[in-house]
């Protein structure tokens, strides 16, 4: 009688779940990860976490999957310098904020939390009040706090065009999407679309509102998104060029 194949995966306690590939003297580091519908090794890299994960069949090893990961060390290497190194929220960094560059600035003995200014020189700044270890935190928590105000009106704004209710907009940090829209009528967003223009948060708000009229990308949903965001194609294009780049920033580098 043969074990599921979960079973067998997780009973291997001595395998390891990751494995290090080294190429050009860099070291990667690859997650295995078992799928019972895999008919091959493949490897993937996540855009957003630059995690490199090879799944693995059924029959697999752990000792085939080392040696089919190095084959391709070169391929891992390669993709990794493509994707955008990460940004992580300190005293000096540039963050895109409603699409416009902003210089954090760290300020250890004023009072308050976050907030903008535009210096004499004409630079867009976000200070940060506090000390230095709780920057990144509280650089986070001003965004997301921008973030949900804005697509609130947004979507609001959007809903009473449409004659629709929202019951709630929630914010959060999705990887694999921009947002979402349930039946019972609460849209969630990526709290990085602050970090865009204004016309693709916009169009952010039209999408998902659009989704409580038709819940479907039919050619009658996106009639209703284009009614309530004419600026659509240029709000798609820009997410189609730009929207990767976004997930850089408040990651550790």
């Amino acid at each position: 009688m043969s074990l599921p194949f979960r079973t067998l995966f997780f009973k291997r306690t001595s395998e390891p779940v990751t494995i290090d590939v080294v190429h050009e003297g860099e070291v990667f580091a690859v997650r295995l990860r078992g799928h019972p519908r895999a008919r091959r090794y493949t490897l993937r890299i996540h855009s957003t976490s630059r995690e490199v994960v090879l799944s693995m069949p059924p029959r697999g090893s752990v000792k085939q999957a080392t040696e089919f990961a190095r084959k391709n060390g070169a391929w891992i290497a390669a993709r990794l310098k493509k994707l955008p190194l990460a940004v992580p929220f300190g005293d000096g960094t540039i963050i895109p904020l409603r699409g416009v560059d902003h210089r954090i600035e760290h300020r250890s003995g004023a009072r308050g939390t976050v907030w903008t200014e535009i210096n004499a020189a004409g630079e867009h700044l976000l200070c940060v009040a506090g000390a230095a270890p709780h920057v990144p935190r509280r650089v986070r928590d001003y965004l997301k706090r921008e973030a949900k105000a804005a697509l609130d009106i947004a979507s609001r704004e959007a809903a009473a065009l449409l004659g629709v209710t929202v019951k709630r907009v929630a914010i959060r940090d999705q990887s694999s999407r921009w947002g979402s829209c349930s039946t019972t009528g609460v849209l969630s967003y990526s709290w990085r679309l602050i970090l865009a223009p204004p016309f693709v948060l916009d169009y952010l708000a039209a999408h998902e509102v659009a989704h409580l009229v038709e819940m479907n990308h039919s050619r009658a949903f996106w009639r209703v998104v284009h009614r309530l965001c004419p600026d659509m194609d240029r709000a798609k294009t820009w997410l189609d060029t730009h929207g990767t780049a976004l997930h850089r920033y408040g990651m550790k580098g």
